[in-house]
């Protein structure tokens, strides 16, 4: 990952001070310690960390400008799809300098402007300044991988991939939001785009800001369509459909293998996670990197179901057993969250990341399988309730809650 940071005066004679920028790039510094880069153009500057992952030489620096200074970039993510969008930019005209996803990036937006946003496949936030046009573009990818905070005042815009990045602006005052506490209260976390001080939100997941003129203006460029895309009735179209299936994960774990740095898997024995490591292990031509963590509670341990999958691949495992004493990465985590989180999954993701970093720098994960194929028990109980229609209301009030709360666990047949 990188961090990303910056700010635009909307009064064109008033410079960015470089020194903020220094300070909110030197707390982005853990997500970004390969290099830094500071863009100041007169009302305008850019502050950037990089983590280089593809083109690891100068090339890939950032803050980036096109060939005349007129649009600069400053991204944090990764375009998985950005040889073949190089190819049709080479064909149609467009010269390159570096192999980065980032030129790419800027080269698309030279091409198509916002509507460059449409062709991307990949995680992104990023921030593009187009002095032709005076207007500056915030993005995020369309299921919110990449975070980014941003903070619109009277007479500038301000952001940051991190919270504690954006709180080095003077201008961004610290005064918690109540409502943001009474989404964490009910959620466990602050969703989007709320923030937990106020003034401040996060940029939602598949959206763009643009900002001209002052004036200030959030779209949506993508949405999620919930009906059915396919309906198997017969043998040969559920045959089919599998094999469809295998090709789109397949190519999904192809574009995420395309990397400059050393790269592994978490692995936890689970469908989504194994499923990920079958691809690798059948694209890779070495064994795969993979880690687990455990528990002593065996009915939380999942090392020996990741044992399995790890010998069946022939993969390079690594194990960690999570102990009592981990509360002690808890000040280490409410710094990296900024705001407050009640997922105690946190707590084992980072001990797995912190002991995979030592070997790697990029893992591929399972994550997003449950809610792509209804794999969590809640799934099945809206599919339930929506079936039961005023049965399911029912069950639903409180006086049949309150008999159902009586009933001892574990009583039945």
């Amino acid at each position: 990952m990188c961090g990303i940071a910056g700010k635009l005066h909307y009064d064109a004679t008033r410079p960015v001070e470089e020194s903020l920028l220094r300070r909110m790039c030197a707390i982005l510094e853990h997500r970004g310690p390969d290099d830094e880069g500071i863009v100041v153009r007169g009302p305008l500057g850019f502050g950037h960390r990089r983590l280089s992952i593809i083109d690891l030489s100068p090339g890939g620096h950032q803050p980036m400008g096109n060939d005349d200074g007129t649009v600069w970039i400053n991204f944090n993510g990764e375009i998985y799809n950005f040889q073949e969008l190089r190819d049709s930019l080479e064909h149609a005209g467009y010269r390159f300098r570096s192999r980065c996803d980032t030129e790419v990036l800027l080269r698309l937006y030279e091409a198509r402007g916002v509507e460059c946003l449409h062709a991307l496949r990949g995680m992104f936030a990023f921030a593009i300044w187009d002095e032709r046009e005076r207007t500056l573009l915030l993005a995020r990818d369309r299921l919110g991988v990449k975070p980014l905070f941003y903070h619109a005042a009277a007479g500038s815009l301000s952001f940051a991939s991190e919270l504690k990045a954006l709180l080095q602006d003077p201008e961004v005052e610290r005064e918690v939001d109540p409502v943001a506490i009474h989404h964490y209260l009910t959620y466990q976390y602050v969703p989007s785009s709320c923030c937990a001080f106020k003034g401040v939100a996060k940029l939602p997941p598949a959206h763009y800001l643009l900002c001209r003129d002052g004036r200030v203006e959030v779209r949506r460029y993508w949405k999620l369509a919930y009906q059915p895309k396919y309906e198997a009735r017969t043998p040969a179209q559920l045959a089919g459909l599998e094999e469809d299936l295998r090709a789109r994960l397949e190519e999904a774990v192809r574009y995420r293998l395309v990397s400059d740095v050393p790269l592994g898997a978490f692995l936890s024995g689970g469908i989504d996670s194994s499923a990920v490591v079958a691809f690798m292990s059948r694209l890779m031509n070495r064994p795969v990197k993979t880690f687990s963590i455990g528990f002593d509670e065996p009915s939380y341990n999942e090392l020996p179901a990741a044992r399995t999958i790890a010998r069946h691949f022939g993969t390079d495992h690594t194990e960690f057993r999570v102990r009592p004493d981990v509360v002690e990465v808890l000040p280490q985590l409410v710094r990296l969250y900024d705001e407050p989180y009640a997922d105690d999954s946190a707590i084992p993701t980072f001990i797995l990341s912190r002991l995979a970093r030592r070997q790697v720098e990029v893992v591929l994960t399972g994550d997003g399988g449950d809610e792509n194929f209804a794999g969590y028990d809640r799934h099945l109980a809206n599919q339930l309730a929506q079936r039961l229609g005023g049965v399911g209301r029912l069950l639903g009030s409180r006086a049949v809650r309150a008999v159902l709360g009586s009933i001892p666990r574990g009583a039945g047949p």
